[in-house]
């Protein structure tokens, strides 16, 4: 089944905008010129203006609300492959730690959606750590090593 953009782009809409209202009770952190608040409070913004972009996108193609139809083998191994990584980053992420995980999840979600083989190592190495700096280092959020614990910097 396909859903026309202009619906999910209104769930998302108000996604954004629930937590975007949500945000607001969070504390601000003493001597800082933001808080808690300011990176999901971000990403909210983004998502809603994304969320602006799918509804005037799926009013613009005047196609139909919903149109059921086969989901592709590909499509739904792509879809299995994002629910399970989700939960083997809940389930692992504390033993095998934040790095681990990533790589590894990303390594099976590029190959679902046929990344270029020669890439998908890389970039799921780089992603890692472009992520796993920008919420340790500079957003102080304490990310589980598991066992990378002993080289943990």
């Amino acid at each position: 089944m396909r859903v026309n953009d202009a619906i999910i782009g209104a769930v998302l809409l108000v996604l954004s905008l629930a937590v975007l209202w949500h945000v607001q009770s969070f504390p601000s952190v003493p001597g800082q010129p933001y808080g808690a608040a300011l990176y999901p409070g971000l990403v909210s913004v983004g998502l809603a203006l994304a969320s602006v972009g799918l509804i005037v996108q799926g009013l613009s193609s005047g196609g139909p609300a919903l149109v059921a139809g086969a989901l592709s083998r590909q499509g739904l191994i792509a879809f299995i492959t994002t629910i399970a990584t989700l939960l083997f980053y809940i389930l692992f992420v504390d033993d095998l730690g934040f790095i681990v995980c990533s790589i590894l999840m990303l390594i099976a979600l590029m190959w679902s959606y046929r990344a270029r083989p020669v890439l998908i190592l890389p970039v799921a190495i780089i992603a890692t750590l472009v992520t796993h700096t920008m919420f340790y280092r500079f957003l102080k959020v304490p990310l589980p090593w598991g066992i990378l614990q002993p080289v943990a910097w």
